[in-house]
C-alpha cells in the first residue's frame, strides 16, 4: 500500500488526521462540559458562572485538564499541517506524523480519564513526536 497515494476524499492524509483532530477536540469539549455539569449542574451551566467554583473533580477534572493539554498541542499540530501542505510537502515522514499525532491524542484521552500514569505520558510523546516530524519534515523535502 502507498501511503503516499492515498487519499480520503480528496484530502491528502495528513489533512484527513487534521480534520480527524477537529472531530476529537470537539469531543473533548463536548466530553468535559458533560462530565462539569453532571459535577456542578446545568443550572450553574447556564449562569454567566460569576460566582467562583473549586476546580472539578475526579473524572470531570481529568477531562477538563485533558481537553485543555489537547487544545494546547492542536494548534501547533494544525500549522504543522497547514504549513507542509501550503509548502506542497508530502511526505512518508508527514503521512506518519500525523499518523502518530491522531492515533496519540486519541489514546491519550482514556487513559487520562482512567487515571493511568505513565502510559498516558508516552502517547503524549507519540502526539508530540508526530507535529515534530511534520515540522522537521519541511527542511528536507
Amino acid at each position: 500500500m502507498d501511503l503516499l497515494a492515498m487519499h480520503i476524499g480528496r484530502l491528502h492524509i495528513e489533512q484527513a488526521m487534521l480534520l480527524a483532530a477537529v472531530f476529537l477536540g470537539i469531543g473533548h469539549i463536548v466530553l468535559s462540559a458533560q462530565l462539569a455539569n453532571r459535577e456542578r449542574g446545568l443550572v450553574y451551566a447556564a449562569s454567566a458562572r460569576d460566582e467562583i467554583k473549586p476546580p472539578l473533580s475526579g473524572v470531570a477534572g481529568r477531562a477538563e485538564r485533558a481537553t485543555r493539554n489537547y487544545l494546547e498541542t492542536f494548534t501547533f499540530f494544525a500549522a504543522a499541517v497547514m504549513l507542509a501542505h501550503s509548502a506542497g510537502v508530502h511526505t512518508l515522514v508527514t503521512v506518519w506524523g500525523s499518523i502518530a499525532y491522531i492515533v496519540g491524542r486519541a489514546v491519550y484521552l482514556p487513559l487520562y480519564l482512567s487515571g493511568v500514569p505513565l502510559i498516558r505520558a508516552l502517547f503524549w510523546n507519540v502526539a508530540t513526536f508526530g507535529i515534530l516530524a511534520i515540522a522537521a519534515a519541511q527542511f528536507w523535502a
